[in-house]
């Protein structure tokens, strides 16, 4: 079995093979992208000292929960849809599956979008060529059919793509810190709530997806993850950062180009974007499983595919940053309750039963209260954004009152 594997049911311990390394090289692989780049580049009006304490806060704040969320898949072998059935029950976990399966095709039509974008740029100046469809479509479908055929040589190809990136990285990263002073007035402005939600929304977006890869953990997900993520995501931001500051341009190709870097910068784009958006594509099949679970696997990644190549061409990338903040106001929420139901009643989740229906099934296959819970974390996250940002309210908001039901209705048989 590869990390790749498509099943519903527990992953067999003999099967559970990953180690620290290979998350820390997992999450590192998603972490670089130029969507991180060109978030950190919305933080311009913030200034540098200020936008660099953010990126750290929001980086530590975000990844906590990404880290947390390794625990079902790591200690049970499960899917990250199959750990919201404890908490939503049976029925309630097809809604969020839904919601995730949109939000992660939403994800690879933003990622083909940018990337498309900063390919065109890229050989429009050197190679006088310019197609941004063409460039959609060629990412797209790349992405797709490795998710669909490259499942045996997936720990293989991510080694090597990551090595890749880091090496990029590493030599864009010093032409841009020696060559773009920060400029001393940033220009606009942006309020601390709503810059420390865009950071945060970043490692949030990934919670759907981590017991996707833990459940194939041998051990160390926990914290392979924490780092992986934390440095590469952060790092990402550092470079949109000073970017925008010393350019004043939020789009990160440009700078790129005027470093002289254009091929190196194609390369980090087109293969960063495939690394990430393979990991959309598996968990968007995964997601289907956990509402039909003989669905085939190849087919489900196939129309996700396709589809976010023909959202691609019609979403309007002005709403990016709405997008993030909508990520978050969804999923804060969401995984305070599954995180803070599996801390505390985790030992006594029935997997078999979950997966059958035959528990956690409460009124009609919904948990009422789990519900109430989520939808007040949600109209928290918007009323507190702009103040002090709605990530940490929405959290605690949600799981208290997901912790007060429970204990008031005393119930331990779901």
């Amino acid at each position: 079995m590869s990390i790749t594997s498509m099943d519903l049911r527990p992953t067999a311990k003999e099967d559970r093979k990953l180690t620290q390394g290979d998350f820390f090289f997992l999450w590192a692989g998603a972490a670089i992208s130029i969507m991180e780049i060109f978030s950190g580049a919305l933080l311009a009006p913030l200034g540098l000292a200020t936008g660099i304490g953010i990126i750290l806060i929001g980086h530590i704040i975000g990844n906590t929960p990404l880290a947390l969320s390794c625990l079902p898949g790591q200690e049970k072998g499960i899917t990250s849809m199959l750990s919201v059935r404890f908490s939503f029950g049976v029925r309630g976990s097809y809604l969020f599956a839904i919601l995730n399966i949109i939000q992660l095709i939403g994800w690879m039509a933003v990622m083909q979008i940018v990337a498309a974008d900063a390919i065109d740029t890229i050989t429009q100046s050197v190679f006088s060529f310019s197609s941004r469809e063409l460039w959609i479509v060629i990412i797209g479908m790349l992405t797709t059919f490795w998710a669909m055929g490259g499942q045996k040589a997936w720990k293989v190809l991510n080694t090597v793509s990551i090595t890749l990136l880091i090496i990029f990285t590493i030599i864009i990263t010093y032409r841009v810190f020696t060559s773009f002073p920060p400029v001393s007035t940033p220009e606009g402005t942006l309020p601390l709530g709503i810059a420390l939600d865009l950071v945060i929304a970043m490692p949030i977006s990934w919670l759907p997806l981590v017991s996707d890869y833990s459940r194939f953990a041998k051990k160390g997900s926990m914290f392979g993850t924490w780092m992986g993520y934390f440095i590469f995501s952060s790092w990402m931001y550092f470079i949109g950062l000073i970017s925008a500051l010393g350019t004043g341009e939020t789009f990160p190709t440009k700078a790129m180009l005027a470093l002289g870097l254009g091929l190196p910068a194609m390369l980090v784009v087109a293969l960063s974007t495939i690394t990430s958006d393979y990991m959309d594509v598996y968990s968007a099949a995964a997601s289907w499983l956990n509402i039909r679970e003989k669905a085939n696997s190849n087919v489900v990644m196939a129309i996700a595919g396709f589809v976010s190549i023909a959202v691609s061409l019609v979403f309007p990338i002005d709403q990016y940053q709405n997008f993030l903040l909508f990520i978050g106001s969804l999923f804060c929420p969401l995984f305070a309750i599954v995180i803070t139901d599996y801390l505390k009643n985790g030992k006594e989740y029935d997997v078999e039963a979950a997966i059958s229906g035959k528990k956690y099934r409460y009124l009609y296959g919904f948990n009422p209260r789990a519900l109430f819970s989520w939808a007040a974390g949600v109209i928290t996250f918007w009323v507190a954004g702009p103040y002090v940002g709605g990530s940490i309210p929405s959290m605690v908001v949600s799981a208290l009152l997901f912790l007060l039901f429970k204990h008031l209705a005393r119930f331990n048989e779901p």
